[in-house]
C-alpha cells in the first residue's frame, strides 16, 4: 500500500511538472526561461546526480549542466557513436569526458536529432538498466520522464526557432522584392537603336539585386549622357544606395551638364549618406552631335574602350578617384575627345575582368580588351552575348562572384 502511494505520488509529480512546462511553453517564454524550467523541473522530480543537456544549432551546444563539469565550457563535440543513437541508451564504455554518465537518452523530432541528454542516476554510475530506468547505487532515474520531459522542451523550443526563421525569411523576401522593385526603376524603359545612335545593356546580377548601374539619358535633341557605375557591396544596401544615387544624378543634370560639377555633388551626397564606409566607382560620359565632342570622367571606374571607325583605340581613364571615400574630391581631370564623328564605346563593371576560372585566375582586362579588338565593328547586341560567353568559357564551373553589367554606345554623326 505504501509503495503504491509513493508511485501515485511520483507519477501526480510528473504530470504537474509536464503541465507546468506546457503551460510556460503557451505562455511564450522566451528559450533561456524554458531551459531554466527544463533545468529546475529536472533537479525536483528526479533522483538525478549528474546531467548534461547538449543541442544541435548546426554544431552541438551545451545548454545545461548539473553536477559536473566540462572542458572548453562545456562546448564540446559529441563522439560519433553518441550523436548516431536513436534510442535510450546505457553507456558502458564511452571517452571521456562522457564516460561519467551512465545513460544517453536522443531527442527526436520526425527522425531528426534535436538533443541529446546525458545523465546519471543519485548514488554513482550504474551498469545495469531497465527499460525506462537506470539504475545506481541509492536510487533509480526513470529515463522515460527524462526523454518525455526533454522532448517537450526541445520540440517547443525547435518550433520557435523555426518559426522565428519564417518570419525572417518572410521579411527578406518583402525586402528583396521592394528592393528589386526599386532596382527595376534605375534602368531604362528603352534604348535607342537607330542609324545615328544606338546603345545596349546587358546586366547579369550575381544576387537577387546588385549594386550596379547603367544608364541612358537625353539632355536635349544634339546631346545625350551615358553612364555606368559600381556600389561597393551587394544586395539590398548596395541596391539601395545605387537608386539614391540614380536619383542624385537625374535631379543634378536638371540644373547642369557641366561634368565636373556633377561628380562633385554627387561625391559629397554619396560621403555624406556613407560617412566613407561605402563608395561607388563611376563613368559618365557626354555626346553633343553638333560639336561631335566627347566629354567623360571616369571616377575609379574599369576604363572603358573607344574605338573611331578607323579602328583608332582609346582608353577612358581621366577623372578622379572613387566618388564617396573623401569628403571632397583631391582632383577632377574631365577628359575630352574632339571630332569624333563616328565611334564605339564599350564600359562594364569590373564583375567581368574579375571572373575567376577554377584556377582562381581573373580574366582581366586584357582579355577582354582584345575581344573588342577583334569585335568592335560587329552588332552591339552580339558583341555583349560574345563577352558573356568569353566569360562563361573562361569561368567554366565557378559561379560568379559578382554582377555584371555591359554597356555600349555606337555614334554615327557623319
Amino acid at each position: 500500500q505504501k509503495d503504491y502511494r509513493t508511485h501515485y505520488h511520483l507519477k501526480q509529480m510528473e504530470l504537474n511538472s509536464l503541465l507546468e512546462v506546457t503551460e510556460a511553453i503557451n505562455n511564450n517564454l522566451p528559450e533561456e526561461s524554458l531551459y531554466k524550467i527544463y533545468d529546475f523541473t529536472i533537479r525536483a522530480n528526479l533522483n538525478i546526480e549528474k546531467y548534461a543537456l547538449f543541442v544541435w544549432e548546426q554544431e552541438w551546444r551545451t545548454k545545461v549542466l548539473y553536477g559536473v563539469s566540462l572542458p572548453d565550457n562545456g562546448q564540446v563535440v559529441l563522439p560519433d557513436e553518441l550523436a548516431a543513437l536513436r534510442e535510450i541508451t546505457p553507456l558502458a564504455e564511452v571517452a571521456a569526458p562522457f564516460n561519467q554518465f551512465e545513460v544517453a537518452i536522443p531527442i527526436l523530432h520526425k527522425s531528426q536529432m534535436l538533443a541529446m541528454v546525458l545523465a546519471s542516476g543519485a548514488g554513482g554510475q550504474a551498469k545495469g538498466q531497465a527499460r525506462g530506468q537506470a539504475g545506481g547505487k541509492g536510487g533509480t532515474l526513470n529515463t522515460t520522464f527524462l526523454q518525455a520531459l526533454s522532448n517537450l522542451i526541445i520540440v517547443a523550443i525547435e518550433n520557435k526557432r523555426l518559426a522565428r526563421r519564417r518570419l525572417q525569411e518572410e521579411a527578406l523576401r518583402k525586402e528583396l522584392e521592394i528592393a528589386k522593385n526599386v532596382q527595376n526603376f534605375l534602368f531604362p524603359e528603352s534604348l535607342p537603336a537607330g542609324n545615328r545612335l544606338t546603345v545596349e545593356a546587358s546586366y547579369l546580377p550575381h544576387h537577387s539585386v546588385g549594386g550596379d548601374y547603367y544608364d541612358y539619358i537625353p539632355l536635349d535633341e544634339e546631346r545625350f549622357l551615358v553612364c555606368i557605375a559600381d556600389v561597393s557591396g551587394k544586395g539590398i544596401p548596395a541596391a539601395i544606395m545605387m537608386s539614391n544615387f540614380q536619383a542624385s544624378l537625374h535631379t543634378l543634370l536638371r540644373h547642369t551638364t557641366n561634368l565636373p560639377e556633377v561628380v562633385k555633388a554627387l561625391n559629397y551626397q554619396i560621403f555624406q549618406s556613407s560617412k566613407g564606409d561605402s563608395f561607388i566607382t563611376f563613368f559618365v560620359a557626354l555626346y553633343d552631335f553638333n560639336t561631335k565632342e566627347l566629354q567623360y570622367i571616369n571616377a575609379g571606374h574599369q576604363p572603358p574602350l573607344l574605338f573611331e571607325a578607323s579602328g583608332r583605340e582609346y582608353q577612358l581613364d581621366s577623372g578622379t578617384t572613387v566618388l564617396g571615400a573623401f569628403d571632397t574630391l583631391p582632383f577632377v581631370n574631365e577628359g575630352r575627345l574632339p571630332d569624333m564623328a563616328s565611334f564605339t564605346l564599350f564600359a562594364y563593371t569590373d564583375g567581368l575582368t574579375e571572373t575567376e576560372n577554377e584556377a582562381g585566375s581573373e580574366l582581366g582586362s586584357d582579355r577582354v580588351a582584345a575581344f573588342l579588338q577583334e569585335h568592335h565593328q560587329d552588332d552591339l547586341a552580339q558583341v555583349h552575348r560574345g563577352l558573356i560567353e568569353l566569360a562563361d568559357a573562361f569561368r567554366g564551373t565557378q559561379p560568379y562572384k559578382d554582377d555584371i553589367t555591359i554597356l555600349s554606345c555606337r555614334v554615327n554623326a557623319r
